[in-house]
């Protein structure tokens, strides 16, 4: 990982109404302008990384009790949610979470509230650019499809003008040819926008696909990282995630072979 850190999180740990301990001392880093996955099963804590980032743990009633998170070189962890929007992080949500009783047009502006130049219409244009249908589409918004909803999610983020965009299952109830193609327009988005992606998916396949780096999180932990082709490679990756051998999922905490990485203190 070459480039310089835009976003590092340093032994974290996060409890939800003071008492459930969720992520145990994990760490990780997004260098700018690179798309880094987090991968793991369901309850390993990938949605809740991204919710101490983005700030919107206090909504759960969340905390983040031990560490920091950075962003920039600058300490973000306990500041309000809008704050670390202006300062260039935008959550796109799991689920979507689009304004349904909203038109598109509305739901791409309301992504624009935290700014005050007068580009918005220009930059709504480029959203139609990467997503030509949402143009098309002049309901409301709860009437488009998964894969539109989708689309619309990820627009109405670039309208904020991100730094960086953490992407929490970006491909939950999609057909795989929706997959591919929001897929490939993330890989363009970082290639043609250099908008720096921390990526949550349970689809590893896909995700290592456009990913330059990973992690693999398991029970609040990082248990495993490199790079993305490394992890592709990986005998135990393709086992758990990947769809290799073996018809029950196991878990790494109970492959003797394998010596976890222990990026905690």
């Amino acid at each position: 990982m070459e480039a310089a850190p835009l976003l590092q999180v340093n032994n974290i740990e996060v409890v939800y109404n003071d008492v459930i301990l969720v992520l145990r001392g994990l760490s990780l880093t997004v260098p700018q302008g690179k798309i880094v996955a987090l991968l793991g099963a369901n309850g390993a804590g990938k949605s809740t990384t991204l919710k101490a980032i983005s700030g919107l743990l206090r909504t759960e009633e969340g905390e983040v009790t031990r560490g920091e998170i950075r962003f920039g070189g600058e300490r973000i962890d306990g500041i309000d949610p809008h704050l670390i929007v202006r300062r260039g992080i935008f959550q796109v949500m799991e689920g979507r979470r689009i304004i349904a009783d909203m038109t598109c047009l509305e739901n791409l502006r309301l992504g624009a509230f935290t700014r005050s130049d007068g580009e918005v219409k220009s930059d709504i244009e480029r959203v139609y650019g990467y997503f030509p249908r949402l143009r098309e589409r002049t309901g409301l918004a709860g009437y488009l499809s998964g894969g539109e909803q989708q689309m619309l999610a990820i627009g109405r983020a670039l309208m904020a003008r991100p730094k960086l965009i953490l992407m929490d299952e970006p491909s939950m109830g999609l057909s795989p040819l929706l997959v591919k193609e929001v897929f490939g327009i993330i890989r363009r988005l970082n290639e043609e926008l250099g908008i720096t992606i921390l990526l949550v998916e349970q689809n590893a396949r896909m995700a290592l696909s456009v990913a330059s780096y990973a992690y693999v999180m398991e029970q609040g932990k990082v248990v495993l990282d490199g790079t993305a082709e490394a992890l592709a490679n990986n005998e135990d990756v393709k086992e758990f995630y990947l769809g290799g051998h073996g018809a029950e999922r196991k878990s790494f905490k109970n492959l003797k072979s394998y010596k976890r990485r222990k990026r905690w203190l």
